[in-house]
């Protein structure tokens, strides 16, 4: 068997997500009190209690989900065989915890990181309004053309190659509309994502200096395990040349199609999405061939813990 662990990202966040192993497990309340701390956010009220509007604000959301995220790692990798953990993933924010749980960054640092993230991505998203729209339906190559073909105000930029006809466009929202009815006319289905800003786009170019310099101040270790980086949709050993890519990775597209693509290449045959909702589950029925073996798992809750864990057995 070989593992690939994958750890989701904004547009996962529920109510209540990771409360169950918080309130039954020492180590993981541990975890949601040191992401408190850090991030200056009463996050553990804001996941019970809401309101969800301001859940979603990125300067809450990215250390709230990545907190889940470790707590159901915490939880998860006490019973994976780690010989079997062929490598790790995370979608966007998601990739904060996966370099966590391969040993490139502490808990700590992830969530700092995640915290001034979370910050400066917010503080752009206000200075340069923008949104993002999912697209179903059309290939990448063919919303590209559509995305060129487009001489009007603003920017828009594909943002998330999710599967073969699910990309995310992120920009102004002026080109988001007119390109939203170009691809329309071309036989795309738009969809409008409830996100505070423009995420890997230009418009969050102004975050990429700071954050440059907090990724700075914290230490990279190389990875104990390989960890494919949304950027490169390859692995990287090299501490400094993941911190490297980790500063781009705001304004860059998300190669999670050629990610996963990667990782089964690679020989792996079982994931296990480790972290809030099945967002990224569900993106592996359309990335898989029919007929494969390939096993696809999730654990969010004690609940789905244990299904993982009969599966494997």
């Amino acid at each position: 068997m070989k593992i690939a662990v994958m750890f989701p990202g904004q547009g996962s966040q529920y109510l209540g997500m990771g409360m169950a192993f918080a309130e039954q497990d020492a180590a993981c309340a541990a975890l949601l009190r040191e992401a408190e701390e850090i991030s200056g956010q009463p996050l553990a009220r804001l996941i019970a209690d809401g309101p969800m509007e301001k859940l979603t604000e990125n300067a809450v959301l990215q250390p709230a989900i990545t907190a889940t995220n470790l707590i159901c790692w915490e939880m998860a990798g006490r019973f994976l065989p780690v010989a079997d953990i062929h490598c790790f993933a995370g979608h966007s924010l998601g990739e904060y915890s996966a370099l966590c749980a391969a040993g490139v960054l502490t808990p700590a640092d992830a969530l700092k990181l995640v915290t001034v993230r979370g910050q400066l991505m917010e503080r752009e998203g206000r200075a340069n309004p923008g949104g993002m729209r999912a697209v179903l339906g059309l290939p990448l190559e063919k919303i590209q053309e559509i995305i060129a073909a487009y001489k009007g105000d603003g920017l828009v930029c594909a943002a998330n190659h999710n599967t073969a006809e699910q990309i995310v466009i992120s920009g102004t929202f002026t080109a988001l509309d007119a390109v939203g009815g170009g691809i329309a006319e071309a036989g795309g289905k738009v969809i409008v994502l409830n996100v505070s800003c423009a995420n890997h786009s230009p418009l969050l170019a102004g975050a990429v200096p700071e954050f440059a310099e907090a990724l700075s101040a914290v230490i990279f270790n190389k990875p104990n395990t390989p960890v494919y980086l949304n950027v490169t949709a390859a692995s990287e050993e090299d501490p400094q040349a993941i911190r490297a890519i980790m500063g781009r990775q705001i304004i860059s597209m998300v190669r999670w199609q050629e990610s996963v693509g990667a990782m089964l290449a690679s020989g792996v045959d079982t994931f296990i999405e480790v972290g809030p909702k099945t967002v990224l589950k569900g993106m592996m029925k359309k990335l898989l061939s029919k007929g494969g073996k390939v096993m696809v798992l999730q654990v969010d809750s004690p609940e789905t813990l244990d299904a993982c864990r009969k599966m494997l057995e």
